[in-house]
């Protein structure tokens, strides 16, 4: 097995609600390996969670950040500044839409919905880019979380997919603008996990299901196995890939067809 020693390295996490979260899966690669780490929640019941997830991590920082408020995004990342002074690894696990803009039909989407799941689930990447960039080592690492709708169309997830879709092009705009600094940037594709958000999406079991019986592993993604790539995505396993969209899905993404059906 391959031991990667992350001591001295630094990390933030944003978006972990709960242990099912696929940034909490990330990060508790990073934290296995040695990195110290900054999370970043909504909400006085996020922070409830995280200081029960976080309590036996040494000197962990904890940020109340909306993303669609500049001046919080500004007073994390000067604290975080002045308190590490660097930063080598961030994780984006942030998404959301409207329950109403993923219930019915994609051509009946509000436009403040639209605006609501662009600006949270793909904008808050380069927002946040932006604010991290002066941060960032020479040799620092970014990663989001994407889903196969941004590509394919997936009833019911709707507006979420064009958001995920702005947000994987954003992945290959930001690689280009923050590679001549060496900072690589990706995005984990996973399949469908029993998370809080994934839970929202009406259907979610019945495709959770579909999958696992199309996958050519014949199975669903664990989330163990989403932490590792992240962890592969973000150290210098990974160096050398940036801009890319990678899945880990056991194989789904791969099926045109259930032969099963036909």
């Amino acid at each position: 097995m391959i031991q990667v020693d992350l001591t001295g390295k630094r990390a933030l996490i944003m978006g972990v609600t709960n242990k099912r979260s696929l940034g909490w899966a990330i990060a508790s690669k990073l934290h296995d390996a040695g990195a110290s780490l900054a999370f970043s929640y909504q909400g006085d019941r996020l922070r409830r969670e995280l200081e029960r997830l976080t309590a036996d991590i040494p000197d962990v920082r904890l940020y109340q950040v909306d993303v669609t408020r500049g001046e919080e995004l500004d007073a994390l990342f000067e604290d975080l500044g002045e308190a590490w002074g660097s930063l080598d690894y961030l994780v984006h696990a942030i998404a959301f839409a409207p329950r109403a803009a993923m219930d019915g039909r994609y051509i009946d989407t509000q436009r403040d919905d639209w605006v609501t799941a662009l600006e949270v689930s793909a904008y808050s990447l380069v927002s946040i880019a932006q604010r991290a960039e002066p941060l960032f080592t020479e040799d620092a690492s970014m990663v989001t979380l994407t889903y196969y709708a941004a590509e394919k169309v997936v009833p019911k997830y709707n507006v979420m997919g064009v958001a995920k879709s702005a947000l994987e092009a954003s992945v290959r705009y930001l690689a280009y603008d923050l590679g001549k600094k060496g900072v690589r940037v990706n995005a984990v594709s996973a399949g469908p996990v029993k998370t809080v958000a994934a839970r929202s999406i009406p259907g979610f079991m019945s495709m959770y299901n579909r999958v696992a019986g199309m996958a050519p592993l014949g199975r669903n993604v664990t989330q163990d196995e989403v932490g590792n790539l992240g962890l592969f995505l973000l150290t210098s396993l990974g160096g050398g890939v940036t801009g890319e969209t990678i899945y880990v899905d056991a194989g789904f993404h791969v099926m045109g067809m259930d032969l099963d059906d036909a």
